[in-house]
């Protein structure tokens, strides 16, 4: 069997993607076939404690752009409403409120050394 051989190239910046659960696969699915490095952990929402995955992507600096491009293309934020209980009304009837969740929040990390074993 020929073993396959990639051009590696040094990974000098780590991105911390924060991605609702909706659209946590198929952005991973599109970064692995960027062949980056993904991980991904599962996460929770602090806010309204809803499910969501946190990508750790490796990348070269030359590939940013390309990264941010897919990400945003794979993550939507969407409109959901939630119940919120009305403050003067004598039963506590909840009322539907209009909040923007999802899309994509991504942190930037450089890093200074990287070994891979």
């Amino acid at each position: 069997m020929e073993e396959k051989k990639t051009e590696t190239r040094p990974i000098n910046t780590m991105y911390i993607a924060v991605v609702q659960a909706q659209d946590a696969e198929i952005a991973e699915n599109t970064l692995g076939a960027l062949d980056l490095p993904v991980t991904r952990l599962p996460s929770v929402g602090g806010f309204l404690g809803r499910r969501n995955a946190t990508l750790l992507i490796g990348l070269p600096i030359d590939r940013k752009a390309e990264i941010e491009s897919a990400l945003r293309e794979n993550c939507r934020q969407r409109v959901e409403y939630i119940a919120v209980p009305l403050e003067s009304a004598p039963l506590p009837l909840p009322a539907p409120t209009p909040i923007t969740i999802g899309g994509a929040n991504i942190f930037s990390i450089d890093v200074e050394h990287f070994e891979e074993f």
